[in-house]
């Protein structure tokens, strides 16, 4: 494990700062032997990124490393970095041959965000596409690395119950929330340029929608899926700038209370320039205008300093055409809803309607639940152990690939672009909490 920043330090206090940093966060007391051996393969090379020239001390530690295993090992690269960067480490790699390797694996992971718009990703594409082939791009979206987000195929394509019911004839709607109660913190200088559009929506939520409507793939192995993905992306019609206004909404926090606490207005948190019009809270309706969806209304909802922190799909059902059960003293036949929790309770759960005890029919929903925690007493890995695991396996199956990039940015796109045309208006606010 070879970290590469600007700033020059010794390895032995690269190998400290990870140390202390397992100590603080790993989930799970280390095993101080294993710990000892995975520290003593860590090194530092102080390299500033723009800096092509220095580029060949990483190519002489990876040889070093190659003599040390007495074979080639796969080289992953992991640009967890500012994203304007990605271009230039990217081309820096090309010029140095680094890209590539005879003998072994070459691999890029790249993190969010991909673009900050779809000419942006087209272009940075373009350069990636320019040094790595496809097949060696990893670009990592961690909420494909939860289990309960891959477990919305497990639920669909291996429980015959719900298959027959997943499609337009039964479904009335499905509504996608990730809401979160806490501010920006200190990521003003991140959150101001994204917004809750591009931070949650263009790659997180839309993730989940195609995971949700996709058809079931011929098998789960990385391309297989990724192609039924891109199906959905393609199918929902980009809006137009007229459209726009009728099917989304926007809006930013101010100053109430959340969590029990004063909470401050977006505009007074640290860093966020007076004039900004960034909103925090966006909400659009989406439709899959294929044969298992169309005519089928797809809500997303995200935003901070919102009542609650939670992640979730719920999947309402038609409702029964029975009158019958209507009766006094009963809230009567409320449409089943199939709700998958992402966070922070992972977890499924079905509302049914079950007769009141008495001697009269009244109705009313009740809830069947399934949670992580007490079904599988083993935790969980955590979505970075999963798909930095899957890197190293070139396993590409929760990775998201360009083609699904490029269909995000395109239904995302004109909403920006009509956002930005009414900036002149103001952002409508809703109180914290």
């Amino acid at each position: 494990l070879i970290g590469v920043s600007r700033r020059e330090i010794p390895d032995e206090e690269f190998r400290n700062q990870a140390r202390e940093a397992i100590a603080q966060y790993s989930r799970r007391a280390p095993d101080e032997q294993v710990l000892d051996g995975l520290l003593s393969r860590l090194q530092y090379i102080g390299n500033s990124f723009d800096d092509t020239a220095g580029y060949a001390k990483i190519g002489t530690a990876m040889d070093a490393l190659d003599a040390d295993a007495g074979q080639p090992l796969s080289r992953v690269y992991y640009l967890s970095t500012a994203p304007e960067y990605f271009p230039v480490i990217t081309e820096a790699l090309r010029e140095n041959g680094l890209h590539h390797n005879e003998s072994s694996e070459v691999r890029a992971v790249i993190e969010k965000p991909f673009g900050t718009d779809l000419a942006s990703a087209r272009k940075l594409q373009e350069v990636v596409h320019g040094v790595f082939r496809e097949r060696q791009v990893f670009r990592i979206d961690h909420y494909l690395g939860k289990e309960t987000v891959q477990n919305v195929m497990a639920f669909r394509f291996a429980n015959m119950m719900f298959e027959p019911i997943w499609n337009r004839n039964f479904i009335d709607h499905i509504q996608i929330t990730g809401a979160e109660d806490i501010g920006i913190g200190t990521r003003a200088g991140y959150y101001d340029h994204a917004g809750a559009l591009r931070d949650l929506v263009q790659n997180h939520m839309l993730q989940l929608v195609a995971l949700t409507c996709m058809e079931p793939p011929a098998s789960f192995e990385a391309n297989k899926v990724r192609d039924e993905k891109v199906k959905v992306l393609q199918a929902i019609p980009p809006p137009t700038l007229d459209e726009v206004p009728q099917m989304t909404v926007r809006a930013r926090y101010t100053a109430g209370v959340s969590g029990g606490q004063e909470a401050p207005s977006y505009l007074d948190e640290a860093g966020v320039p007076e004039d900004s019009n960034t909103e925090t809270f966006a909400a659009l309706r989406l439709e899959v205008d294929n044969w298992r969806w169309a005519g089928v209304p797809i809500f997303l909802r995200t935003g901070k300093r919102l009542a609650r922190k939670v992640t979730e799909i719920a999947v309402q059902l038609k409702p029964v055409p029975h009158l019958a059960f209507q009766s006094k003293g009963s809230v009567g036949v409320q449409p089943n809803q199939l709700i998958l929790t992402v966070q922070p309770n992972e977890g499924v759960s079905l509302s049914l309607g079950a007769k009141i005890p008495g001697s009269r029919m009244r109705i009313r929903p009740v809830n069947m639940e399934f949670l992580y925690g007490t079904s599988f007493m083993s935790q969980s890995p955590e979505a970075y152990e999963r798909l930095i695991l899957d890197a190293m396996r070139g396993d590409a199956t929760l990775f998201t690939r360009n083609d699904e990039v490029d269909a995000q940015w395109s239904i995302i796109d004109p909403i920006l672009q009509a956002w930005h045309s009414r900036d002149g208006a103001g952002v409508p606010t809703y109180e914290a909490g």
